[in-house]
């Protein structure tokens, strides 16, 4: 098998601007890549049937990610072979980093290769937004500006940096935050151009902390290196360094019993132009 990376996704700010009929929420946001990874091993194969390798305790494989972005693919273009998928698991469940959506875009992108179907960026783009809002940017393969429901991106340029990350131990379930009767629903739209200003908020992070208090714990010892944000639905938060060397001394300063990571901001997903 061969090793794909899956890279997890900060968001440097999330608004909620409004919600369509549906009940979809209206956001905008940044998306960055970091150099934390999960690592899928995929092999193509003649079987016409896509096999999960390393299937999650609890979890029916058919439900995975990657096996449904897998028969997706399949379906969307008649294609008649298979593939074994492995993961693994190195980005937290339930963590607002995109592990999941992380994944499922590396199935498409490789899948698309290894089986030949020669599909566009953006018909994988429009196959994974199915499969979650947070499909789309990890298969644009840059840092974005999103809008809508996460799936109108346009490129956007970063400074280098490096983030400390924190793992607070809960698992935040999406549709729990987004559902609460007190989740900021009207914030007024930004023009990509105002994000310079740096005015990071995210809409999401008042409801979390309000179910899970431990998250303020986790930002508040952060405050003390600027002003930490959590990622998307959270739980994980993080606070921004300018050097790598800055971001390892505050991870080495981690009070016991905190778990965290320091990784680097990516411009472009490793697989942006597999």
């Amino acid at each position: 098998m061969n090793d794909f990376p899956a890279p997890a996704k900060l968001n440097l700010f999330l608004h909620v601007v409004g919600r369509r009929e549906d009940g979809y929420h209206l956001l905008q946001s940044v998306f960055r890549f970091i150099d934390y990874c999960d690592t899928l091993s995929i092999e193509a194969n003649d079987s016409g049937e896509v096999r999960l390798a390393t299937p999650i305790p609890g979890v029916p494989p058919e439900t995975d990610l990657t096996v449904r972005a897998a028969n997706l693919l399949k379906a969307a273009t008649g294609c008649r072979l298979g593939a074994e998928i492995g993961i693994e698991k190195r980005i937290p469940m339930g963590g607002g980093l995109g592990g999941g959506s992380s994944d499922a875009a590396t199935t498409l992108i490789v899948l698309n290769r290894l089986w030949r179907l020669d599909l566009s960026r953006e018909e994988l783009m429009r196959l994974g937004l199915s499969l979650g809002a947070d499909v789309p940017v990890f298969i644009f393969g840059e840092s974005a500006f999103a809008e809508g429901i996460g799936e109108k991106l346009s490129p956007i340029p970063l400074d280098p940096a490096c983030y400390l990350v924190l793992i607070p131990p809960v698992q935040i379930p999406t549709p729990q935050i987004f559902s609460h009767p007190e989740l900021t629903r009207n914030s007024k739209p930004v023009k990509m151009s105002d994000f310079s200003i740096r005015q990071r908020r995210n809409d999401l992070q008042p409801v979390a902390c309000i179910l899970y208090p431990v998250l303020r714990e986790y930002l508040e010892w952060l405050e003390r290196f600027g002003s930490p944000l959590m990622t998307g639905s959270g739980s994980c938060v993080f606070a921004e360094f300018a050097s790598e060397a800055e971001a390892w001394h505050a991870y080495d300063s981690l009070p016991q019993g905190m778990r965290g990571f320091v990784a680097r901001g990516l411009d472009r997903h490793p697989l942006k132009d597999f």
